[in-house]
């Protein structure tokens, strides 16, 4: 008898299992995701925000957000959660978030070989057409599916 084929890569059933980690402490939320995509949120929490005076958000849990969903977007696209590493991550950032807003953050794996994952993506506080960064990544598939 052949074994079922596991269930493929549920991003929100992933982030409702966890209790810790920088993910938890981000208060990251699932939003929705596509074959290829994820997006997730970041509200806002004046616990991290980058000074006590300006209420806008670091520019470091941005950067979570968007490496988050980019994994996530990876793990979608070859529908397991397998082990993978960031090669390169950047992230330009091109503005602040605007203090009060929730920050969305969507990546999209558009490339897959047989090591390398590409994606691209974006984050914005209620604009996708007014973005706070652009992310460009790659991931090593350490366990080609």
């Amino acid at each position: 008898m052949i074994p079922p084929d596991p269930a493929p890569f549920d991003p929100a059933a992933a982030l409702a299992q966890r209790r810790d980690g920088h993910i938890v402490a981000l208060g990251l939320r699932y939003v929705a995701h596509g074959e290829d995509w994820c997006e997730l949120a970041l509200d806002y929490d004046r616990r991290l925000v980058s000074d006590g005076t300006s209420g806008i958000l670091a520019s470091g849990p941005i950067v979570s957000l968007m490496d988050t969903a980019s994994g996530f977007a990876v793990w979608v696209k070859r529908g397991a959660l397998l082990p993978q590493a960031t090669l390169d991550l950047r992230i330009d950032y091109l503005r602040p978030a605007r203090p009060g807003t929730t920050v969305s953050g969507r990546a999209e794996c558009y490339r897959l070989t047989r090591r390398v994952a590409f994606v691209r993506g974006v984050a914005h506080d209620g604009d996708a057409a007014d973005p706070v960064a652009h992310l460009a990544g790659t991931y090593m598939l350490t366990d080609p599916a």
